[in-house]
């Protein structure tokens, strides 16, 4: 008796060990798993869960799938083993009645997938309705400023109100139907009892069970039927965690991207379309002359255009013309249906120099340069050789030294202070805290314009010879807009591609791409 209270003593220890700490360990690495699972995952353009739900299942599924396995499936285990060993004891009293309770077990067994199937569909309609909520709330949040402005806070609410509202109704039904289902099984339990009672007496009136032994007899009865009751009320535990686990598994049935070591080329690259036509969404095809539905058309239609080593282009057009689309491609973020997008590199003087004949080299170069030209086609692997800025305010909370470390997580203070100043974003030296200088969300504290040149700053860190800039000085005025592009422009082993609305980015350009949307019949 004193080792079986030591081991109580030990288990409950043990307990609380896994679920405090291993529990929280076990957390975070499954979310660091998923994490990591999704930005190696292809980047559809349209994306099927929003940013909200993603984020529920990453911390309620998520926990939900670690408390099972850290505090319901212990005891369960238990639980089991309290099962068993009454079902040991009462067939060493009575075979035919621990018969009949073993036989019982099927009929349960066929009831609860019956209960476990429609709590499956309740659950998941719960679920799925609470990340409908996280949804919303991180959208308003991220867009406070355009609903306050809008004068849309009663819009909100109400759809706030209408997605708690339908929630609440799926906790209802599964309520309902949950209390149904406990009702059946607890009288079926009291039932069994009662069936037990009556063939004890029966026992005791012929002379085959002593009082004492039905008392005995009676309790193990109930030391059955407890693990049995412990057992369904936990039926809906491992219904969640089916549901959390299915939901973390939909993450995970995202396509990876190609994955291996970065393919760095030597600077400057050029970035050639080679009739590439891109659309969103599955196959397109034509019915009749018309388009249906499902088959959207064409953002970019046999399109080919040479971004030369070192050049310097103007992407321009208005909008839905397919500016968007083409910074994706270039960024190996989609790929094209049709056609080829192919990254190349000339600077092949190191390698001339280091071949056993470089004179027959040298002669191969003059009569035909492809043969010197390394060509690629393009994958996320070759987006190290990419510098990219994109429009708006897309800096992080932080400091200011955490953002630009984005940049280059080895940049020395001395290279950021370069790049700073390459960005005219000099007034950091004028902050009290300098590098350390923390912001709120979206670099709070700082102007759209001085936001942006931190961007700009974190992106010339980048070793990338090709520098891709989204409308990246839309919030500089003239001057500063001006030397920022001087700036940048000095840098000759870059090739340099703009897209803008801004006539005078396009004044140091030594090419225009000018989008156009295709007009329709």
């Amino acid at each position: 008796m004193a080792l079986l209270i030591l081991g109580e003593f030990a288990v409950g220890i043990s307990r609380v060990w896994i679920k405090n700490i291993l529990g929280v360990k076990a957390q975070n690495v499954m979310q660091q798993r998923i994490l990591a699972r999704l930005l190696r995952s292809e980047w559809r353009g349209r994306e099927a869960m929003h940013s909200g739900d993603i984020i529920n299942r990453l911390e309620q599924d998520v926990r939900t799938v670690v408390t099972f396995l850290t505090e319901t499936l212990p005891s369960t285990l238990s639980t089991v083993a309290m099962f068993i060993g009454a079902f040991v004891y009462l067939l060493q009293m009575d075979v035919w009645l621990a018969c009949i309770t073993v036989a019982i077990l099927p009929l349960f067994i066929l009831v609860s997938r019956i209960y476990v199937a429609y709590m499956r569909k309740y659950t998941r309609k719960v679920r799925d309705t609470d990340s409908r909520i996280q949804s919303l709330l991180t959208e308003t949040m991220q867009h406070r400023m355009l609903v306050k402005t809008m004068e849309a806070n009663r819009q909100m609410l109400d759809r706030l109100a209408g997605t708690q509202q339908v929630l609440r109704q799926w906790v209802r039904r599964r309520t309902m139907f949950s209390v149904a289902s406990n009702f059946f099984l607890n009288f079926g339990f009291s039932l069994g009892f009662l069936i037990a009672f009556l063939w004890g007496a029966l026992r005791m009136s012929a002379g085959t069970l002593t009082f004492g032994g039905m008392t005995a007899f009676l309790q193990l009865v109930n030391r059955i039927q407890g693990p049995a009751r412990e057992l369904a009320r936990l039926v809906p535990t491992f219904v969640s965690v089916f549901t959390a686990t299915e939901r973390l598994m939909e993450l995970e049935e995202i396509p990876e991207e190609l994955q291996g070591d970065p393919q760095p080329l030597p600077a400057p690259c050029g970035i050639r379309f080679d009739d590439v036509t891109f659309w969103y969404g599955g196959a397109r095809h034509e019915v009749r002359g018309a388009r249906c539905e499902d088959s959207p058309a064409a953002i970019l239609n046999h399109f080919s255009f040479d971004f030369k080593p070192g050049s310097c282009t103007a992407i321009m057009g208005e909008t839905g013309a397919g500016k968007t689309t083409l910074i994706r491609l270039l960024l190996a973020l989609v790929k094209p249906q049709e056609g080829k997008v192919t990254i190349y590199s000339s600077s092949t003087s190191e390698a001339a120099k280091s071949s056993a004949q470089p004179t027959m080299n040298h002669a191969l170069c003059t009569m035909n340069y492809e043969l010197c030209t390394m060509n690629y086609e393009l994958t996320p692997l070759h987006r190290c050789n990419f510098v990219y800025v994109p429009q708006g305010n897309t800096l992080l909370s932080g400091t200011l030294r955490e953002n630009l470390l984005l940049g280059n997580p080895a940049a020395t203070d001395a290279q950021m202070h370069e790049a700073l100043s390459l960005a005219c974003a000099d007034f950091v030296a004028e902050l009290p805290d300098g590098l350390n200088t923390r912001f709120s969300e979206q670099g709070g504290g700082l102007s759209e314009g001085q936001a942006q040149r931190i961007a700009i700053a974190r992106a010339l860190l980048r070793p990338g010879s090709i520098l891709l800039l989204d409308e990246a000085t839309s919030a500089l005025d003239a001057d500063t807009e001006r030397k920022v592009l001087e700036n940048i422009l000095s840098d000759h082993r870059r090739t340099i591609i703009f897209v803008t609305h801004r006539t005078a980015v396009v004044d140091y350009c030594n090419q225009v791409l000018d989008i156009k949307v295709k007009s329709e019949e």
